[in-house]
């Protein structure tokens, strides 16, 4: 069996056909997020902390790193992300255990993720682009770490699933020619938006099965992709992933995190319960009000996907007897309202690994 080693410096995560699947948290990262941008530009890296946190609380095995900032005070990513990269890549190791996967275009800051990175990271990415290919198979091999191959080449992202699948081969055959072994390639076989084509989900479940079964090679995606434009994504994502995991697809670049019910949301409902004439206990707390009328919660706790792959795992065999399960079930502790394995700040302001 097919197994990628991705490591930290104390913790190993292992993506293979008879693995629990790998959830590689998505959150650190600045590409449409406007207010993580700015504050990135101006040294604050306090979302970058919370967002490793919760992460990992939530059940996120791998975090991928992304320094893409384009700076207001200077736009060239070549001088600013690899310095910044450099420094979040530390922070984020100095919080948390997990492995990480070190996300950029930039391949200057890709090498400095890849030396500022304890343990074997995961290298995000190279595609069937051939500058691209010269660029990033040599820093694979020097550095010896996994990858993602994504299934784009010169000619763009194509429709036809058999194109993706020879750009993968490709990518497999030219990594091969650098001394890269198949385990070390993790294929990105692209997923198309189901609103934009109604057989794209067919589509990536037959890629993951020949990309399983022809190249032996372990699988990712950008989960949300699929339900890109359509309302209720995370219904869409929770049948979806699933799916996946049952076609052979070994981990996926997603949000691990509910994010919590923020006072603007809370305020209009408590407002819509009492015009309704529902009298509320007076020493009733904002998260019991969340859970009484099904908003979520106010603290950040596992998303709705995170139940659908450990619910997978239990099915495929993939949580031996269900520890896994029951344990994501249990009733979280009174401190935890985070989720499984959170830390924080404690007494003292020091910081604890999570």
């Amino acid at each position: 069996m097919t197994r990628t080693v991705v490591e930290s410096k104390t913790k190993t995560a292992v993506l293979g056909f008879d693995e629990p699947f790998c959830v590689i948290g998505e959150r650190i990262n600045p590409t449409g997020r406007k207010k993580l941008a700015a504050e990135l530009e101006a040294g604050d890296f306090s979302t970058v902390e919370k967002d490793a946190l919760a992460q990992v609380a939530a059940g996120a095995t791998v975090l991928d790193i992304n320094a893409g900032v384009v700076y207001n005070s200077n736009p060239n990513p070549n001088e600013t992300e690899p310095p910044l990269m450099t420094k979040i890549v530390e922070l984020v190791q100095g919080l948390v255990e997990v492995p990480l996967c070190i996300d950029s275009s930039v391949p200057g800051a890709l090498e400095a993720g890849l030396e500022a990175a304890e343990g074997r990271p995961l290298l995000n990415s190279v595609t069937g682009e051939e500058e691209r290919l010269e660029l990033v198979l040599p820093l694979v091999k020097k550095y010896n770490v996994p990858v993602v191959a994504i299934s784009n080449d010169d000619t763009g992202i194509s429709e036809d699933p058999d194109v993706r699948f020879d750009v993968a081969k490709k990518i497999v055959e030219r990594a091969a020619d650098f001394g890269i072994p198949a385990h070390d390639i993790v294929v990105d076989p692209l997923v198309m938006p189901i609103g934009a084509m109604a057989t794209a989900g067919q589509q990536v479940f037959a890629l993951v099965r020949r990309l399983r079964e022809e190249l032996g090679v372990n699988t990712t995606c950008g989960a949300s992709n699929i339900s890109f434009g359509l309302p209720n994504r995370h219904g869409i994502n929770n049948a979806f992933l699933p799916m996946a995991m049952a076609a052979g697809m070994t981990s996926a670049i997603m949000n691990p995190v509910a994010l919590p019910v923020g006072p603007k949301k809370l305020a209009e409902k408590k407002a819509d319960v009492e015009a309704k004439g529902v009298i509320l206990p007076p020493d009733m707390d904002d998260e019991a009000f969340c859970q009484l009328f099904g908003l979520g919660s106010t603290q950040p706790r596992a998303g709705k996907e995170m139940e659908a792959i450990r619910a997978a795992n239990l099915l495929t065999n993939n949580d031996p007897h269900g520890g896994a399960w029951i344990k994501f079930n249990k009733a979280p502790e009174a401190e935890g309202a985070a989720g499984e394995g959170a830390r924080g700040r404690r007494g003292g302001g020091r910081r604890r690994r999570a």
